[in-house]
């Protein structure tokens, strides 16, 4: 009789949050080593692992795409004697081709059959194949470290900073790019008639024919669903938004990181603007603590600490707001180093939902994506305030020199603060941007 150990969450790991399993990465009849990732699960805001508690023979795969996870609701067990048959177990449906993996996806990782011969190749993360999309790879030239050669985000990450990475016109396409006949049926244009139109007169005065557009339906990730309630609860049931939006030169830090950018990378760190908003954000607080704040009906709540979250794009995965702690007791190099290791795990989908709790302020660095700013960045709740950053630029300013009014380049952007018009007005809201701004243009002096 073999000893049998259930595959369970720890309560801490989900702290409350809701979850539905979203992929077995195993079969029943693997071998397993503790630790091992082996589920996948999906909460509102991240997509984590869940590992093998103890080293064996996967007995049997029990929870399936979609259920709900409760924490110690038991998913699977793990034998640690012999292996039991496949074919005996009343689970095994469960590690058939519709579990383990997206179709979507059948270009970057196989499909899983009830054979249960797939390789570790086949079962790769949502994280890894987020990877390959955005970097436009195939999992092909990989190696694989993992269990059976199955490719982890080290091993991606590893082969991109080897120089090894080509874009591969390979890569996987889109759910989009499915052709029309696949999406609409009778709808879809035939190539004749394509062919047609092509070699139409540009002088035709026909319009074209009226008809239904192919499309399609893409279902909401559980992540997409939060934010998208959280956004409209935020604006529209919450609080009152106000934005004041200032300009700011940033002559001073562009010059400061010049000269630590190097200093900091041979320690390890990567030292961004983001890095500098943050130490300016925390300092900034000491002089509008009211920023740093949740509203209650009768009374605003000033926090000690100033927990900085950032929102991170995932692409067309969503937002996450990974947080960065007790902004207001680090220096410069920590604060750039504890933002490398949250946005590293945004990044690579290493993400666990304490990594998101407790925020008191939020940055939006928007400017990255060329937006010259945005109003109402939403303020995310419970917090009472938003700053948002907009694209960094030259622009041709009036200075005095000599005094004499002299036209002169600087290189500027726009800093913005929506503010929870329950907790603030605009004295302290503008009252905030001043000392940031100054902060910010004065940084070195």
């Amino acid at each position: 009789m073999s000893n049998l150990t259930d595959i369970i969450l720890p309560a801490d790991q989900l702290e409350g949050t809701e979850a539905a399993f979203s992929a077995w990465l195993v079969n029943v009849g693997d071998s397993v080593e503790k630790g091992q990732p082996i589920a996948e699960l999906e909460t509102d805001k991240v997509s984590m692992e869940v590992c093998a508690p103890e080293s064996g023979i996967i007995d049997s795969l029990i929870a399936a795409v979609g259920d709900q996870i409760e924490p110690e609701k038991v998913l699977g067990q793990i034998s640690q004697g012999a292996p039991v048959q496949a074919s005996n177990k009343h689970v095994e449906s469960t590690a058939s081709s519709e579990t383990p993996v997206d179709t979507a996806d059948s270009s970057v990782s196989s499909t899983m059959d009830s054979t249960n011969d797939q390789t570790g190749r086949d079962s790769i993360s949502p994280a890894v194949r987020r990877l390959l999309l955005e970097n436009n790879l195939v999992i092909d030239p990989i190696s694989g470290s993992g269990k059976r050669g199955r490719v982890t985000r080290n091993d991606v990450l590893e082969f991109i900073q080897s120089g090894e990475a080509s874009p591969s016109s390979a890569q996987v396409q889109p759910a989009s790019s499915a052709t029309n006949t696949d999406v609409a049926g009778s709808d879809a244009i035939s190539s004749e008639s394509a062919g047609s139109n092509a070699a139409a007169s540009p002088f035709a005065t026909d319009l074209p024919a009226s008809r239904s557009s192919a499309s399609q339906l893409v279902p909401h990730t559980n992540m997409r669903k939060s934010i998208a309630n959280h956004m409209v609860s935020s604006l529209l049931e919450t609080s009152p938004h106000v934005t004041s939006v200032f300009e700011m030169d940033m002559g001073n830090i562009i010059e400061h990181r010049k000269w630590h950018k190097k200093e900091y990378q041979e320690l390890g760190v990567k030292l961004t603007f983001t890095a500098y908003f943050l130490s300016a954000m925390a300092k900034a607080v000491a002089s509008v603590p009211q920023v740093n704040a949740k509203f209650h009906e009768d009374a605003l709540e000033l926090f000690e600490d100033v927990n900085i979250g950032v929102g991170t794009a995932l692409g067309d995965d969503g937002l996450v707001v990974p947080v960065v702690h007790q902004v207001q007791s680090m220096n410069l190099f920590q604060i750039a180093n504890a933002l490398n290791i949250q946005t590293e795990k945004a990044r690579t989908g290493g993400l666990k939902p304490s990594d998101m709790k407790n925020g008191t302020l939020t940055i939006s660095n928007h400017g990255v994506s060329g937006s010259l700013f945005a109003t109402p960045i939403i303020i995310n709740q419970p917090q009472v305030a938003i700053l948002g950053i907009g694209k960094l630029e030259k622009r041709v300013v009036v200075e005095s020199v000599n005094d004499q009014d002299t036209m002169v380049i600087r290189p500027k952007c726009y800093v913005s603060l929506s503010i929870d018009h329950r907790a603030l007005d605009a004295h302290q809201t503008n009252l905030y941007l001043s000392k940031f701004v100054e902060i910010i243009e004065n940084w070195g002096q």
